[in-house]
């Protein structure tokens, strides 16, 4: 009997998960992991906005921050798997994936052999990304986006877009997003980026403390992941954005 992709992402999982809603769930009754971070983050956690998400807020979110020069979500998509370089039979984590856009993206790319994990905090959106449906190759589950649940060494990529500045400790996920890659995996981030220069940096800056997100520098995160031993590092700018990618020793 062929095995699912719940099933299989069971075994790559350090405490096993009960299944609920067609996610395997590791926070319980609990509302999110971690303490909120702002109002963006709440927002996340409503009825309403994972019904538009996809098709309006994020599209539109994306082109406010990323300025014209930046890519359209369905370009994030894109990118995110070239970067990525994901390959069929590859086991590939979207890290904060909401309804799931990218995860079922993944999901074809890697092909019957491979595993695309949809992971999210907010139980809205988990529950819009199962009724999209998708390859039977992605699986969704609830769980800390900080602290992974996962093995070490168990994914072959790792994508995290347009999330690890509303974490309320994005470098403790920089670390986590390296221990469960295998070497030589690749990760791709996106997320923001704070001018140098004034009145731009003050601007972001308000803006972040307002949305309760934490406003990056340029090349904070191209740094932060050469710490981590990643190599083979790219940045790309665009608006008050930075997608930042590179492979694992």
């Amino acid at each position: 009997m062929p095995t699912s992709a719940a099933d299989r992402l069971q075994t790559l999982l350090e405490t096993p998960a009960p299944l609920r809603d067609g996610y395997l769930d590791l926070l319980g009754t609990a509302d999110q992991a971690g303490p909120p971070t702002g109002l963006t983050q709440r927002l996340m956690r409503t009825t309403l906005l994972p019904q538009v998400y996809e098709r309006y807020w994020r599209p539109a979110l994306g082109r406010a921050l990323k300025g014209p020069s930046g890519p359209s979500m369905a370009g994030e998509v894109r990118l995110a798997a070239q970067l990525l370089r994901l390959e069929p039979g590859h086991t590939v984590l979207d890290v904060a994936c909401g309804t799931g856009r990218f995860t079922r993206a993944f999901g074809a790319a890697v092909g019957p052999g491979g595993l695309a994990i949809g992971l999210d905090g907010a139980r809205t959106m988990l529950a819009k990304a199962v009724a999209e449906g998708g390859p039977d190759t992605v699986a969704y589950l609830r769980a800390d986006a900080v602290r992974l649940p996962l093995v070490t060494s168990t994914v072959d990529a790792l994508c995290c877009f347009a999330a690890l500045h509303m974490f309320a400790e994005p470098e403790t996920a920089l670390d986590s997003f390296a221990r469960v890659l295998k070497p030589g995996g690749r990760i791709a981030l996106l997320t923001s980026a704070r001018s140098g220069r004034q009145p731009a940096r003050l601007i972001a800056s308000a803006g972040g403390i307002v949305s309760g997100q934490k406003m990056f520098d340029r090349g904070e995160i191209a740094a932060s992941l050469r710490a981590r031993g990643f190599t083979e590092i790219t940045e790309r700018y665009a608006g008050v954005t930075q997608i930042v990618a590179g492979r694992l020793g």
